[in-house]
């Protein structure tokens, strides 16, 4: 067993060694962000300026934590480790450069800083709320295997981004932490559920973060925000040791990131299987997804979905992203024409809300054991409370008819994916919405109407486990970002990246910031 794991390790070294060769290899996309933002275009420079001894890791770090400290407003950084990750940086710091390039070698990203979002994953010694006051000070102790992973690919995590609670709705506000505004315009959501993480990358402050998605929170908050966003296939990144399939199968994770090249290193440093894992995707490229996206892509055939399969009204500017989207790939030389498949959509959806309950009464079900008391009403949002209660109340059949729905979208969209390359919807239906609008003390009717128009695009491929992606394609009248979303065949992520980086290319957003200052105290 030992060797099995130690022969893991050994690849996925090797593998990210020649993933940040390739990285570096490529030329960069995104301009140099303002004199007053911690990080010089992406991750990879970043990573590059450290090696060459031209920045230490602690000067990075504290230029990202003043930045973070000077815009309190953003509220995007709702847990701050900062003395933890200050120690560790001073001891990167302090190495000599023999001793640096051999921390280098070891460890792809050293130095740089990163956020995991605050939920769904512990880092030893550190709290993980899930958004939810009875989780507070509630210290890990043990580091999630993809935390394991970062950690060993460099990065110095020193806080956690704000999540709405357990991530039950697609804002990221939430009554522990209050409001997460769009660094666009700070009247909208930044979406969510990974919302602080798409925060962090629109203002400037990092170039990459940890995000997770279970019905749209990568892609949604992505979208709102203006930054790249990939959800990847159910079982590519590890979700253990804990429970090794987040939300029964739902529940996904990777990064939120301003360049392509950033969030294909992270998946090469991020992706493989754990102990226990079953549920392995196919692998779409040779040696490493970064190796992938120098290679030149073949002609595509996309097709192409204007509406949902919930009716809800499309918004102009959404299906302006969508038009752009298309005239920018035909120009690419690819195909595009309209082509939905026909689907039983009462039984692919009726399990998806036990799906996401049943992973939240587990956790609370540990907690409560742990402290030996039950959890109060008072303790949580009133809709994640009325949802609780209906958990304790779901069969062992009914999470298994919700399960078989899962597998009988996965089985429709798999052969409708055999007569196309890629899908290309809205990312959503509306714009960013307006703060407040989604928050979980309402009516569940007023509520459930306004998450739709948030995730009507984007669940469908959490229940099928296929990857997908929102790219930046548009900008509204209020200067708010609309994503395009695109979805490709199961374990096929090289191909979307290949694709990210042509669009990166020819509708370039990395160099887009917006004005923050509203934010400062």
């Amino acid at each position: 067993m030992d060797n099995n794991v130690n022969d893991l390790e050994r690849r996925l070294f090797l593998k990210g060694a020649a993933a940040t060769a390739a990285a570096a290899a490529l030329p960069a996309t995104a301009v140099g962000v303002a004199s007053d933002h911690a990080a010089p275009q992406d991750a990879v420079a970043l990573a590059r300026q450290m090696r060459r001894g031209e920045i230490t890791p602690l000067e990075v770090l504290d230029r990202v934590i003043t930045r973070i400290e000077a815009l309190p407003k953003l509220n995007a950084v709702v847990l701050r480790d900062f003395e933890l990750a200050r120690e560790q940086a001073k001891k990167s710091s302090a190495l000599g450069r023999e001793a640096r390039q051999q921390a280098v070698a070891a460890a792809p990203l050293w130095g740089v800083p990163f956020l995991l979002k605050d939920l769904g994953q512990s880092m030893q010694g550190t709290v993980t709320t899930h958004g939810c006051a009875f989780f507070k000070g509630a210290v890990a102790t043990h580091d999630s295997t993809l935390v394991q992973r970062y950690k060993a690919a460099g990065l110095n995590i020193f806080g956690k981004t704000a999540s709405p609670e357990f991530g039950m709705t697609t804002t990221t506000e939430s009554r522990l932490y209050g409001l997460t505004p769009n660094p666009w315009n700070a009247e909208f959501t930044t979406g969510g559920s990974s919302g602080g993480a798409a925060a962090v990358v629109a203002s400037g402050i990092l170039p990459v973060v940890h995000a997770s998605d279970g019905g749209g929170s990568i892609r949604i908050p992505a979208a709102h925000c203006g930054v790249f966003g990939l959800k990847p296939s159910r079982g590519r990144v590890p979700a253990g040791p804990d429970a090794l399939d987040g939300a029964v199968g739902l529940s996904v994770n990777h990064v939120i990131s301003r360049s392509v090249r950033d969030s294909a290193l992270l998946l090469d440093l991020s992706a493989g299987p754990e102990w226990g894992s079953r549920v392995r995707p196919p692998i779409d490229v040779t040696g490493s997804y970064v190796q992938a996206l120098a290679q030149p892509e073949r002609q595509l055939r996309i097709a192409v979905w204007r509406k949902n399969y919930f009716g809800v009204p499309v918004h102009t500017d959404c299906l302006a992203a969508l038009d752009k989207a298309i005239k920018t790939c035909e120009a690419l030389g690819h195909v595009l024409e309209e082509a939905m498949p026909e689907l039983p959509v009462r039984d692919i959806y009726a399990g998806m809300s036990a799906g996401m309950a049943a992973g939240m009464q587990s956790s609370i079900e540990q907690r409560e054991k742990l402290l030996g008391r039950a959890v109060r009403e008072d303790e949580m949002e009133p809709l994640n409370w009325a949802t609780l209660q209906a958990a304790k109340k779901t069969t062992a059949q009914q999470l298994y008819q919700a399960r078989a729905g899962f597998d009988k979208a996965g089985q429709l969209l798999d052969k409708f994916l055999s007569q196309y390359d890629l899908i290309l919807t809205p990312t959503t239906a509306v714009p960013a919405q307006r703060l407040g609008v989604l928050r979980l003390d309402q009516p569940f009717e007023s509520y459930a109407a306004e998450a739709m128009k948030s995730s009507a695009f984007t669940s469908l491929f959490n229940i099928s486990g296929h990857p997908a992606m929102s790219v930046p394609m548009h900008w509204t009248a209020e200067k708010l970002p609309v994503g395009a979303h695109f979805v490709a065949p199961y374990g096929r992520e090289g191909r979307l990246l290949r694709l990210a980086v042509q669009l990166e290319q020819a509708v370039p957003w990395a160099q887009r910031l917006p004005d923050v200052s509203i934010f400062k105290a």
